[in-house]
């Protein structure tokens, strides 16, 4: 029973990571066997997975089982009006209560991507996922923490990450230095204030990005 459990709790986080990082569009249909099969493990594991994904909401019941789901323009919106309130309020609270070893992990994320030469799609928004992660566990608060966690999980990703928009990748990560150097410096209110303006910038790609294909559609 422990290995079960063992392995739906790793199976679960391989597939919550690979979902939020766009590895699956909305609608791919995710099957017990085949699941099964790909991480060496029975059917019980994978079901026990598949039933925490759906209360984290990231899949709903399709024509052809589970699949990753589908969120409406409206949504997004939503989701990323409260990002921004959480974005800056988690800035904020680093500022504050960050450590050396918080700041050693920023300015190591940092460092990698921007030694990451064209990296795709998927890979800047799981490094840019991990970076904001870094950021609220910097601010040593784990309701805020389940909060972000929570919210995130609510937004897929897809088709397209705004980091891949003209030259924002570049810019986002100018933005995390200096939202590093105000953590860095414990001042509140530039840190607040800087991931806010990022946030936004985000969302007004986004809407962008929503406008473009409901107009293909």
């Amino acid at each position: 029973m422990t290995s079960s459990r063992t392995d739906a709790e790793a199976v679960y986080h391989d597939l919550r990571a690979e979902i939020l990082s766009g590895g699956f569009p909305p609608g791919t249909p995710l099957r017990e066997t085949a699941l099964a099969t790909r991480f060496g493990v029975s059917r019980t594991p994978v079901r026990e997975a598949l039933r925490r994904l759906a209360q984290d909401r990231l899949l709903v019941a399709g024509t052809r089982g589970m699949e990753v789901r589908t969120i409406d323009a409206e949504e997004v919106v939503q989701i990323y009006d409260m990002r921004v309130l959480l974005e800056a309020e988690a800035a904020g609270q680093a500022a504050q209560a960050r450590g050396t070893t918080d700041l050693l992990r920023l300015e190591g994320l940092l460092e990698r991507d921007r030694k990451a030469v064209d990296p795709d799609d998927a890979t800047r928004m799981r490094t840019n996922l991990e970076f904001h992660a870094a950021v609220w566990r910097a601010t040593h608060n784990p309701v805020l923490i389940d909060l972000m966690e929570r919210l995130t999980g609510h937004l897929v990703h897809a088709p397209r990450s705004t980091l891949s928009v003209g030259d924002r990748w570049r810019e986002a990560l100018d933005e995390h230095e200096r939202l590093i150097a105000a953590i860095r410096d414990r001042d509140e209110a530039a840190a607040r204030s800087i991931a806010a303006a990022h946030m936004n910038t985000a969302r007004q790609i986004r809407l962008s990005l929503l406008r473009e294909a409901a107009g293909t559609s």
